[in-house]
């Protein structure tokens, strides 16, 4: 009867030691694995978010005391009102976000670091278009029309509520993206992803992409619906 090798318990440092070795888990990069954690767990809250507004929404259509999106958001163009004008701006911003997103990332895995850099560059500036854009829509509902987190005077106070939760913790999402791009095209710059693999502008990438997908259910949900 052949033998079987005795196996011995690791110190814990022995553990870390060869946890921190290990590039790959099931054949994805740890990095990779742990964004889709994390994207996971953000996409529980942003969906207990919708949820919520969903709810307020439902429960004031019993009063039919929602505000029409389409006159709350409309802006003049021309001498004439034009519904939604500057979110659609917005959400053509952001999705061409993506676009440029993507590219970059084609051209990391290319190892060309100068056009790498260079979206990753023109993505922030598009991200920070987005937030630019939204900021100015704050001050309009808070200055011109008086909308409050707490009420507004265009019906139920629940819309302000729902959308500045909705808005506010999406628009930080987007700035802190905004700087990981400016942080991960610095380091493109500096030949940090040189010495290994340039799977950090893929995660970076992973993280802004959520960030669209996300726009684009509040844009529907919210905005349209």
């Amino acid at each position: 009867m052949e033998r079987q090798p005795k196996r011995t318990l690791k110190s814990p440092s022995q553990l870390v030691s060869d946890w921190a070795s290990d590039l790959s888990a099931f054949k994805v990069v740890w990095g990779k694995a742990m964004m889709w954690i994390f994207l996971l767990s953000d996409t529980f809250i942003f969906g207990s978010f919708i949820a919520s507004y969903a709810s307020a929404r439902l429960a004031a259509s019993a009063t039919n005391s929602w505000p029409d999106p389409a006159k709350v958001f409309a802006l003049e163009l021309g001498g004439r009102e034009v519904p939604l004008l500057l979110i659609a701006i917005m959400t053509v911003v952001l999705i061409s976000s993506s676009g440029t997103m993507a590219i970059g990332v084609y051209h990391a895995y290319g190892r060309n670091k100068r056009m790498t850099a260079l979206f990753l560059v023109i993505t922030a500036l598009l991200g920070l278009t987005f937030v630019s854009m939204q900021a100015f829509e704050w001050t309009h509902l808070i200055r011109d029309l008086g909308f409050r987190p707490w009420t507004n005077p265009m019906g139920a106070p629940q819309f302000g509520s729902s959308f500045f939760m909705l808005t506010g913790f999406h628009g930080l999402h987007v700035t802190i993206g905004v700087i990981y791009l400016t942080v991960v095209a610095v380091r493109v710059l500096k030949g940090v992803y040189d010495r290994g693999s340039y799977v950090g502008v893929e995660i970076c990438g992973l993280y802004w992409h959520f960030v669209d997908l996300v726009w684009v259910f509040i844009f529907a949900f919210f905005y349209l619906f």
